[in-house]
């Protein structure tokens, strides 16, 4: 306290007893901050920094007078106010000239704003020397020894009534003197800032130690970990374009290098961009830079060697993955660009970790995986789909076939359509849709056999299986090496693409839809499957368990063959909708080619070794419970083709006295309602003949005669047969589609009138 009185002599003459109340005030035992300690080191900055100033006296007042005045828990500007009211009252009975009071006064209310920084260029229009001496001198308490500043620090915090907002009100203001410059003058800066950046940055330590902040920081370990990351999947969309192809079909010259060099580039940029994202250096961020123009000119130069899509050439996997992989390097580049920027300013004093930190490592890499995994992976698929397909439509609409009474003569002929033929055809509600090769699908007016539509792919060379779907709206094509596609029957335009899981399903039944999956250890599955190819519900029956299936309009009926342990094959109904299990049926025998007749479902009961069923029984798909069983006459000797048509059954066999001449086929039909023979017709038939069944119960073959092709036609009305126009197939299967009968000729389908 002497030494601190010591500093006042000559200041103001006379003023021995202002000198000795001012010690007093700040040595009171009743204040706890801005003690004599504190005075002592803003005095001895001062005595260093004073020969700066225009009026070393009022500097000098204003220093002993700022914080004359402290109340606890007040902020620095009610106590500069303060303090310079007690100046203004006191100095006057000394002989200060006023003139000297009011600079005095003015230097004193320029401490309340201590903690704003100064621009990082300090150059006011009006440049203010004793202010700025007298603030650098204030602020040497920052430049204090490490733990007399400690000390300081404490008493300031103590001396709070809000511990809390306290702390987070240094915390802010501690960040900004750390982001400007310290001191105002360039002597204090030379001599001071080491030091006093060295205690702030302590400070500030402590401080991110005791204030809860468990989010602080977590934008900038996710940029570092979204750097990181992001090359790493890089480097495995890279590696997995490697393996696919450029092109379809690939040229033989075809290299796969560049997605090599790509995936060892990202993945040696995983380490170099995580250290680069961590530092604020002028190296890491051309580093980064580096990696983005790498990355912008791979893009380029991959979309300039796009293939351009043709009939005969196709795009390959490998363009959507390896433009992939470089938009997930450019992710990586531009993050740890970003993340090294942002160092330089609000993410340079981070808490070392935290919660906040520790759930963006955690999360980053999920994200990236449910990109790759939800987002690149369809987008490089869809873009395959897309680009490899074509759609001519002739914008026809749709005419109504004609039932074909099989006169002799043709209703109409297709136009060439290069190893396709009518036993491939299925029919929907908009027309005949018709497989052919080299990926095409092709829909022809029903009326008049003019072309609708022609779907086709330029990355599949093989010709497509097609069935149609919901009700009649859909063609399903499985294309090879592509899967599921689902097209509008009207417009020939993809309306959906199944699943990649889906592409070894087997269709069990088209309309309504089930989809089976064979596994070669476990269980074989049943799945009830949207016309968009995803599953509404999943069967598992057991291991060693095959599965047979047929759907009515609300059921499906499974039947279960087990080929290991004690369990016996069983009979299951199941929802449609649902797949919840409706009944099951113990079933000694092994029922073979169900059929759905007016909702019921009619199996065949094997009949011993032969293919003969001993009997034909409906199954009321909802219980089942067998409506009726219709015993098969012991003289039938053929294979047993069993068709639906309307309310009837049509079953076709032959008789065993005519097996061997191969003379004659039987056709009955079933009222389904009843299970009473509506009729029988036996004709003079090869029953060897391949035969299809029209709606109205039909049945018809093609034979060759010696000097024509004839069609055998056996219905309730008897038997018939009709000479065929020139150039139709005999060696070719007939088709039904509803009540239109189509034949194949030389490359064409035919529709018979």
């Amino acid at each position: 306290m002497v030494e601190l009185r010591a500093r006042w002599d000559g200041l103001v003459p006379g003023s021995a007893r202002l000198a000795d109340e001012l010690v007093a005030r700040y040595v009171d035992r009743n204040r706890r901050a801005y003690r004599d300690y504190y005075l002592d080191i803003v005095l001895t900055a001062l005595d260093s920094l004073i020969q700066l100033s225009t009026d070393p006296t009022s500097v000098r007042l204003a220093a002993w007078f700022h914080r004359a005045v402290h109340e606890p828990g007040g902020t620095p500007a009610e106590d500069a106010e303060a303090s310079a009211v007690l100046a203004e009252e006191l100095l006057p009975q000394y002989g200060v000239p006023p003139i000297r009071i009011a600079e005095a006064a003015r230097l004193i209310r320029l401490t309340g704003d201590l903690a704003a920084p100064p621009p990082d260029a300090y150059a006011p229009p009006r440049r203010d020397a004793n202010g700025d001496v007298l603030l650098d001198a204030v602020n040497a308490i920052l430049a204090a020894d490490p733990s007399r500043y400690a000390v300081h620090i404490s008493e300031v915090r103590r001396d709070a009534t809000d511990r809390k907002s306290a702390l987070e009100h240094r915390y802010d203001e501690v960040r900004e003197l750390l982001d400007g410059h310290l001191y105002r003058t360039q002597l204090a800066r030379q001599r001071l800032s080491p030091v006093a950046r060295v205690n702030l940055e302590t400070e500030l330590a402590g401080l991110d130690s005791e204030l809860p902040a468990p989010w602080r920081g977590w934008q900038q370990a996710a940029l570092t970990a979204t750097a990181t990351f992001s090359a790493i999947a890089s480097a495995v969309v890279a590696i997995a374009a490697a393996g696919a192809s450029w092109e379809v079909p690939a040229a033989e010259d075809e290299v796969g290098w560049p997605t090599v060099v790509l995936a060892a580039v990202a993945l040696l940029s995983a380490p170099v961009l995580f250290r680069c994202a961590r530092s604020a250096s002028q190296r890491s961020r051309l580093i980064a830079g580096a990696v983005v123009a790498v990355a912008v000119t791979g893009l380029l130069v991959a979309w300039a060697q796009v293939p351009r899509v043709n009939p005969a050439l196709g795009v390959g996997l490998r363009v959507p993955l390896l433009i992939s992989a470089l938009l997930l390097l450019l992710l990586a580049g531009s993050a740890a660009l970003i993340a090294s920027l942002l160092r330089t300013r609000t993410a340079r004093f981070l808490p070392s970790r935290n919660l906040g930190q520790h759930l963006a490592w955690l999360a980053v890499p999920a994200v990236v995986a449910l990109v790759l995994l939800l987002i690149i992976q369809p987008l490089a698929r869809n873009y395959v789909l897309s680009t490899n397909e074509r759609v001519e439509d002739a914008r026809r609409p749709a005419g109504k076939a004609t039932a074909s009474t099989l006169d002799g003569s043709v209703a109409w002929v297709s136009k060439s359509m290069l190893g396709s033929g009518a036993e491939e055809a299925i029919g929907t509600r908009y027309g005949i849709a018709i497989p052919r090769q080299s990926g095409v699908v092709e829909m022809l007016d029903a009326a008049t056999g003019v072309l609708r539509w022609r779907y086709s792919r330029s990355d599949s060379d093989e010709k497509p299986e097609i069935v149609a779907t919901g009700n009649g709206d859909y063609v399903l094509a499985e294309f090879a090496d592509v899967g599921y596609l689902l097209l509008d029957a009207n417009t020939g335009k993809r309306k959906a693409a199944w699943p990649g899981g889906t592409r070894d399903h087997l269709i069990h039944q088209a309309d309504p839809l089930l989809t089976g999956e064979r596994v070669a250890r476990g269980s074989d599955k049943l799945r009830g499957v949207d016309p968009d190819g995803n599953d509404r519900w999943t069967f598992e029956p057991g291991r060693c368990t095959s599965i047979g299936a047929v759907a009515t309009t609300d059921t499906v009926v499974t039947f279960l063959g087990r080929s290991c342990g004690d369990e016996t094959d069983d009979m299951v109904g199941l929802d449609l909708k649902s797949g919840k299990k409706l009944w099951t049926k113990e079933s000694s025998d092994n029922y073979r080619r169900p059929v759905v007749v007016a909702g019921l479902v009619v199996v065949a009961e094997p009949g011993g070794d032969s293919d003969v069923p001993a009997a034909l029984t409906a199954i009321e798909p909802r219980t089942g419970e067998t409506k009726w069983r219709w015993p098969v006459p012991g003289n039938w000797a053929c294979r047993t083709l069993l068709n639906a048509a309307g309310r009837y059954l049509v079953v076709v066999d032959c008789p065993a006295a005519r097996k061997l001449e191969g003379g004659r086929t039987l056709v009955t039909a079933i009222d389904a309602t009843t299970g009473q023979t509506a009729w029988q017709t036996s004709a003079p038939v090869s029953p060897r003949m391949k035969v299809t069944v029209t709606a109205d119960g039909r049945v018809i073959s093609f034979s060759r005669g010696s000097d024509a092709c004839w069609a055998n036609v056996i219905s309730r009305g008897g038997y018939r047969q009709v000479r065929l126009p020139a150039g139709i197939s005999c060696s070719r299967d007939v088709r039904a589609i509803g009540n239109l009968v189509l034949a194949s000729g030389s490359d064409t389908v035919i529709a018979l009138r």
